[in-house]
Parts: C-alpha cells; structure tokens; sequence
C-alpha cells in the first residue's frame, strides 16, 4: 500500500475547512485514501485525529497517484483566504 509523511500546511490544522476541502477531494477518487489510518473521505473522522499546523501525518491509500493528491492538499494551507 503507498503511503507518504506529510506536515499539516493548514494554519488551522486539519479542522472544519481543511477537512471537509479534503473528503470531498478523496471522496471524487474512486480509491480508498487514510489520513493516519482514518477514511480521508470522511471530514469528520479527519477532524477527530487533532491534527496541527505543523504535525506529521500519514497519508496511505490503493493508488499512488491518489496518495500524492490528498498528500499535496494536507501540505497546503487550506484555510488562507
């Protein structure tokens, strides 16, 4: 299974708006992706791990192309107007 240490980019963490940018994105996949073993399709379950600006989380996922792209969104600061 691939998988990918990324740092939370989110000013707020993986909160309300991170998250749910987040699931909806996983969501469209078609594969299934895990942020620390939670279903990265779901906000809620991303919002209950208490990820911080700035911790390390692990992305893993069916399909490495999917991997990178939740990867590449838990990296950028998703909360910046």
């Amino acid at each position: 299974m691939p998988s990918k240490s990324v740092i939370v980019g989110s000013s707020v963490g993986l909160h309300a708006r991170p998250a749910a940018l987040i699931s909806e994105a996983a969501g469209g996949l078609g594969s299934t992706v895990t942020i620390n073993g939670v279903d990265a399709s779901s906000s809620l379950m991303i919002m209950t791990l208490g990820a911080k600006c700035g911790d390390t989380v692990e992305v893993a996922g069916d399909d490495q192309g999917a991997v990178d792209s939740i990867a590449a969104l838990v990296e950028q600061d998703l909360d910046a107007e």
